[in-house]
């Protein structure tokens, strides 16, 4: 399947988010055109502020206010030669399952239709899932690889509804959304020019390029890192979960070599740096440069 390369064109759904304003830094970078969407004008306005300087000509910013309606992308991949899809909600303040299941499937089936449509000149689709879509919740350890998917969220939704925990609805988001994506993948293969590349990150960390005034503004992941870090109620019981992450700007990174590389086609794909135990992030001053671009503007220090 070819590939895209410099200079070609690349829709960035959800261009004003934590992990992919780091995308479109990276590819604007590496000498791509980038049409990244938002939910409003304004949502698009640090993004154009934050690249237009440096990349003048090379980013355009379309609105779609609403990724889970009909069409929603439809105008947006005429033209573009890849997408990179990582516009789906994370937080852990859902009420019903719905809230984030139905944008994170919609979306990602719609951002396909939409290319099945009208993305004549598109050549691959990343869509960023989740290590959320791959993990489970066990009793004893195992080892997970790309070959897992993530059931156990999905029938804890089924069983328990709105009374599920935060983490099994968001985590059930994502595994629906991904089977969704390799689902109509594979329903359209034989019409589709395009072929389809997965990502799985586990929890992501480093630099905010997205726009940060408050402590309230900061997104999921670095919004736990900085509870685990400042809130004098954590006990050392709390600090001793443990996860896996990558940095954000290898992630960004790892976004750009799927989309240009012919071996990441029909692959999913997990982008990990290694495990961490929430206490060792206090430990380290290289943590500091996670939060930096928000210190002038939050009390991280006080």
């Amino acid at each position: 399947m070819p590939t895209i390369a410099p200079g070609d064109k690349v829709l960035v759904s959800g261009a004003n988010g934590y992990i992919a304003m780091w995308v479109v830094r990276t590819l604007l970078e590496q000498g791509y055109g980038v049409r990244g969407t938002v939910r409003s004008a304004d949502k698009g306005r640090h993004l154009f502020e934050t690249f237009d300087k440096d990349y003048s000509g090379k980013l355009e910013i379309v609105v779609v206010d609403d990724i889970t309606k009909d069409g929603a992308f439809d105008e947006a991949v005429k033209g573009v030669d890849a997408i990179a899809h990582t516009a789906s909600p994370f937080h852990m303040k859902a009420d019903g399952p719905q809230e984030l299941i139905t944008p994170a499937v919609r979306g990602t089936v719609g951002v396909m239709q939409s290319a099945l449509k009208h993305g004549q000149n598109v050549k691959r689709i990343v869509v960023t899932s989740s290590c959320a879509s791959v993990l489970e919740m066990l009793p004893t350890p195992k080892e997970f690889s790309e070959a897992d998917w993530n059931n156990q969220a999905i029938r804890d939704i089924e069983e328990q509804g709105r009374s599920a925990p935060a983490g099994a609805k968001y985590r059930a988001s994502k595994t629906l959304a991904e089977k969704a994506a390799w689902e109509f993948h594979e329903k359209n293969k034989d019409k589709v020019k395009w072929d389809l590349a997965v990502l799985n990150p586990p929890f992501v960390f480093g630099p905010a390029l997205h726009e940060v005034n408050s402590v309230k503004a900061l997104n999921e992941s670095l919004s736990q890192l900085y509870d685990s870090i400042f809130n004098k109620d954590k006990t050392a019981e709390d600090l001793k979960g443990t996860s896996a992450w990558v940095d954000v700007r290898d992630l960004g990174e790892a976004h750009v070599r799927a989309l240009r590389m012919a071996e990441a086609g029909g692959e999913r794909i997990i982008v990990s740096s290694g495990s961490y135990v929430w206490q060792d992030w206090g430990k380290y001053h290289h943590i500091i440069s996670f939060i930096q671009p928000c210190a002038d503007t939050v009390s991280f220090y006080s």
